[in-house]
């Protein structure tokens, strides 16, 4: 249930002077990217600055790119919180709006439990259809997914389809890939880190 093969570019949420959105070059990097043969666009995830959008602007702006993409290729939207019910909120409207699939960072500064990881991401995964990548960046969020974790919601919660890994701890990654039989689609989120990635399947 892959998303996308290839490489999923994390768009930047363009700004004007007086704090606005730029919807008009929103829409030129969306085309460039499509014409460039990029495979996947993510939007709203840690480079386009989600958490210091309001809800309005994140939902306006995965509205918009879904729009302009006209499915020409997948639309992933990041839609995740440190609180379960915002979580839940934005993807279910992310989802309304033509998201091809999510991408859920670990809730940050909270620092859960493994198993409060899993209730947060299955309580999310329960409430839409659409597929879900999981976001393991610890160093951004100061909490990290486990191996464990990401293989018992990737194994048994039917729409959480894989990771995006940018913890850096091959170990880790090693185990989940051992763990689920390579049964988990495993995305890099370092990009000097892709080739050692690929090596773990």
């Amino acid at each position: 249930m892959a998303i996308f093969e290839g490489a999923g570019v994390a768009l930047v949420t363009p700004f004007k002077e007086n704090r606005d959105v730029n919807y008009e070059k929103l829409e030129e990097l969306v085309e460039e990217q499509v014409a460039l043969g990029t495979d996947s666009i993510i939007v709203c995830g840690t480079t386009g600055e989600a958490s210091t959008m309001t809800h309005e602007e994140h939902l306006d702006v995965i509205k918009y790119v879904c729009q302009i993409t006209k499915k020409r290729i997948p639309v992933i939207a990041g839609t995740g919180s440190n609180c379960t019910d915002t979580a839940l909120y934005l993807s279910e409207e992310a989802e309304k709006h033509g998201a091809d699939g999510l991408l859920l960072v670990s809730p940050y500064y909270n620092k859960a439990t493994q198993n409060g990881l899993k209730a947060h991401f299955k309580a999310i995964a329960d409430a839409v259809r659409i597929p879900i990548l999981l976001y393991n960046i610890p160093a951004r969020t100061g909490v990290n997914i486990a191996a464990e974790t990401i293989a018992d919601l990737c194994l048994n919660v039917s729409n959480i389809v894989g990771v995006k890994e940018a913890s850096g701890n091959f170990s880790a990654i090693a185990d989940l890939m051992n763990l689920t039989d390579g049964r988990v689609d495993l995305y890099s989120g370092n990009d000097d880190q892709i080739v050692p990635m690929l090596s773990l399947g």
